[in-house]
């Protein structure tokens, strides 16, 4: 096991520099962390919108949005739903979360859940809508003894995904079945509509959303008859609204890459005892080399000490040996540290070893190349890994361009040969990139080298876009992934937005028939 402790004396930082995003880590939460138990992969994922975009908050809202919300009052809501804060990396555009179960992005206008495992995350809505209008002050309605909070923020949009479960017996609360989490839904907005995507009797993925200018689902019936309010968005703000979205154009795209049955060789890599070994080999490596440096710039000096030490004997008659060339310059320093740790500053993320081996398996995987800190060398990426196996990472990427807005990305692996699975989430665009998306799903499948796995790509419309035009030729060009064969393909024309699947399978994979868990 690598020894990632701290000595006493040694200051810690939150940050490597002061321009990337700021990282907190929460000690507390993850001591004893165990992944033991864990089995179900597949996520739950929420978005909830309270604007269109940061541009068109509500003239009451709080300036800052969601980013007001102080994080210990998100803690209180992340309790409902049976998970963890690891970690925070705070920006100027959004917070990611690195939880116990997956993540959390909360940007000023829309707040993004994502959890695993038996996580019980619809039962938090309620409680995000209560926040967003107590503490972010967005407008909201009456109380809904339904939702059992006091007030609820009246949302723009809301998005609820996931494909279809392993396990779904051992889901809890509403995640039972996607009937269940439908039912919830409609319990809180009027006019969702629920799709399920691919194969009934393959590899599918369920979708829940609501139209703009989303409505709650009034009160029961109350015991008295009480005033109505009519929330009236003011015809400027509505207009801002559509710009801003007009101006995001092309901009506001998400892509998930679900990935299950991954190759033995690649899931070892998400083990605590392969990490430990990584990084021991990768620590002695960099001593060797720190070692070999020095001896060789100590030589040059011992060059000149040597001059002066001939002259000195000669001073003293030779009868003295100044310098002992034999002497090792290490030797002197203490098993616990040196006198020159003292200066010493250490990132946040290598002061835990849950994140210290994160780091390590981040960097020695591949995943912190998709968006190299040579194209956004503001980048910062929370990663840790669990005990005795798992995986979860939070990308922030702030924009290379001055001006641009900060994206995420999200990456979380379960790579138990019964139950291997792995995710990967991330709205960085695709003309931000340089690089096509088919370039970003073959890069991420090579790290992890699934039997089989699923794309989405949901992305906002063009103006004057209405024959679909943009999404036939990306859905097109996601035809060919080395190593693969595409099994399924579907593009749906949705209120706003356009979204592609696609279903895939290896060439050489041998795996049987997909393992649906949910009827149908």
């Amino acid at each position: 096991m690598v020894n990632t402790e701290i000595p006493k004396h040694c200051t810690t930082s939150p940050s490597s520099f002061s321009t990337t995003p700021l990282l907190t880590i929460n000690r507390e939460a993850t001591i004893d962390l165990d992944s033991t138990n864990s089995f179900e992969g597949p996520e739950k994922l929420l978005e909830v919108w309270f604007s269109a975009s940061p541009l068109s908050l509500p003239d009451a809202s709080a300036s800052g949005g969601l980013k007001v919300v102080p994080s210990e009052v998100w803690k209180e809501m992340l309790d409902l739903v049976n998970c963890k804060v690891l970690s925070i990396v705070e920006s100027e555009e959004v917070d990611a979360y690195l939880l116990s179960e997956s993540s959390m992005f909360v940007f000023p206008h829309k707040l993004i859940l994502k959890t695993c495992g038996t996580t019980t995350l619809l039962s938090g809505l309620p409680k995000i809508l209560e926040i967003a209008a107590l503490v972010a002050k967005f407008p909201h309605s009456l109380a809904n003894m339904i939702r059992g909070t006091a007030t609820a923020a009246v949302p723009y949009r809301v998005f609820y995904s996931r494909k279809n479960f392993l396990f779904p017996d051992r889901q809890r609360g509403p995640h039972r079945s996607w009937r269940d989490e439908v039912t919830s839904l409609d319990r809180l907005f009027l006019g969702g509509s629920a799709y399920m995507i691919g194969k009934m009797n393959g590899e599918h993925w369920y979708l829940y959303l609501t139209e703009p200018n989303t409505m709650l689902t009034p009160p029961a019936t109350p015991d008295r008859e009480q005033p109505v309010k009519v929330l009236d968005l003011p015809e400027s703000k509505l207009r801002a609204g559509v710009q801003a979205m007009d101006g995001d154009s092309g901009q506001d795209e998400t892509l998930e890459i679900l990935m299950t049955d991954l190759e033995l060789d690649n899931a070892r890599q998400f083990y605590l005892d392969h990490a430990s070994a990584v990084a021991e080999g990768q620590y002695f490596q960099q001593a060797h080399k720190a070692r070999a440096d020095a001896r060789s710039h100590l030589g040059s000096i011992n060059d000149v000490e040597e001059d002066a030490g001939l002259t000195a004997l000669e001073a003293n008659g030779g009868t003295e040996k100044l310098c002992d060339d034999s002497v090792d310059v290490f030797s002197n320093a203490s098993d616990g540290y040196s006198m020159y740790e003292e200066d010493l500053t250490y990132p946040q993320e290598l002061t835990t070893e849950g994140h210290a081996l994160g780091t390590v398996v981040s960097n020695s995987s591949g995943l912190s190349a998709v968006y190299p800190t040579s194209k956004y060398p503001d980048a910062r990426v929370d990663a840790y890994l669990f005990t005795p196996c798992g995986f979860s990472a939070n990308g922030v990427i702030p924009s290379p361009d001055d001006g641009g807005s900060t994206h995420y990305f999200t990456v979380h692996v379960t790579p138990e040969p019964h139950c291997s699975y792995a995710s990967f989430e991330t709205n960085v665009p695709a003309s931000q990139t340089g690089r096509e998306t088919a370039d970003v799903i073959q890069q991420v499948v090579g790290i992890f080298k699934p039997g089989r796995f699923s794309v989405t790509i949901f992305e906002a419309k063009d103006i004057g876009d209405e024959d679909m035009g943009n999404a036939k030729k990306k859905a097109g060009k996601l035809e060919t992934i080395k190593g693969y064969r595409r099994v399924d393909r579907i593009v749906h024309d949705l209120e706003g937005y356009d979204l592609v699947f696609k279903y895939y399978e290896r060439f050489d994979w041998e795996g049987g028939a997909p393992r649906l868990g949910e009827g149908f």
